[in-house]
């Protein structure tokens, strides 16, 4: 069997008193588009730091494509977009990209350059410089420097933090098209709305610890069956498996029914559950 995009097993890490992650498993399928979720302090920054090679653990492993994170191997599988990123002001878009294929030992050329401000739609910028961009513009070429030499797993720290509604759909297109070839995501956001509709699965963590994980669906809970009838909207206790006898019992009674909505919570729901209502 392949080795995992990402394998995370017993991670730990300690500063002095504080633990940032405590006995973190988590695994990264190929092709998979994982949310990390979790308030400032559970450990997310620390999880990807560990992932990139920047930073140690204290105890247990981490491994890109089966390679010790931080190794050679590991690093030229990965491509990483910090939440703080920043580029020089002078460059343009083109030269950003050059640079980055430099670091990388990229041999993609020009071709690999436009296509790649054509995924995140900035082939008509390339020759614009940074300064002269919005902070939108910036943040999808952020995502293009990110995918320089072709890695095969993505960690993306607030990728669409900056970006209005099309810019989102633009990132959110782009990477349902990456996972359609192959390339893992570890998805870091705030975004709730943005994870829930892109991501196969999420893990949440909290104070180093990983408090839920699965997949949206499995994680939501019923909240009940929403029935319009000629009397008004009311909601009554009940899951998809009650419905038919809902609408028998309403037909016998002569009552119309214009409306039914299965109810089930949100991942913002999921989210506040897990996390105790701790706020970012």
């Amino acid at each position: 069997m392949a080795a995992a995009a990402l394998a995370v097993q017993g991670l730990a890490k300690r500063y002095v008193s504080v633990a940032a992650l405590d006995g973190v498993d988590l695994e990264l399928g190929e092709g998979e588009l994982v949310g990390l979720l979790g308030p400032n302090g559970a450990g997310k920054s620390t999880l990807v730091k560990i992932a990139c090679g920047l930073v140690r653990p204290s105890a247990g492993s981490a491994q890109i494509c089966g390679a010790p994170a931080g190794s050679r191997e590991a690093r030229r599988a990965l491509g990483y977009l910090a939440e703080l990123f920043r580029f020089p002001g002078w460059c343009t878009a083109d030269e950003v990209l050059v640079l980055h294929q430099r670091l990388t030992g990229s041999a993609g050329g020009a071709r690999e350059r436009l296509e790649l401000l054509e995924l995140v739609g900035l082939a008509d910028a390339r020759g614009r410089k940074v300064d002269a961009m919005s902070k939108g513009m910036q943040q999808r070429l952020g995502v293009a420097q990110a995918l320089v030499g072709s890695p095969k797993v993505l960690l993306l720290d607030e990728p669409t933090s900056a970006l209005d509604p099309v810019g989102r759909r633009v990132v959110r297109q782009l990477l349902e098209e990456l996972r359609g070839r192959g390339v893992s995501v570890l998805l870091n956001s705030h975004l709730l709305s943005e994870v829930e509709l892109v991501c196969d699965r999420v893990v949440i963590l909290l104070d180093g610890r990983v408090v839920a994980a699965g997949r949206p669906d499995d994680l939501a809970r019923p909240r009940g069956i929403e029935i319009e009838t000629a009397a008004g909207t009311r909601v009554v206790e009940g899951t998809r498996d009650d419905v038919p006898r809902l609408l028998a019992e309403l037909a016998a009674a002569g009552e119309s029914v214009y409306g039914v909505q299965v109810l089930r919570s949100t991942l913002e729901d999921v989210y506040l559950d897990a996390v105790g209502g701790r706020g970012s």
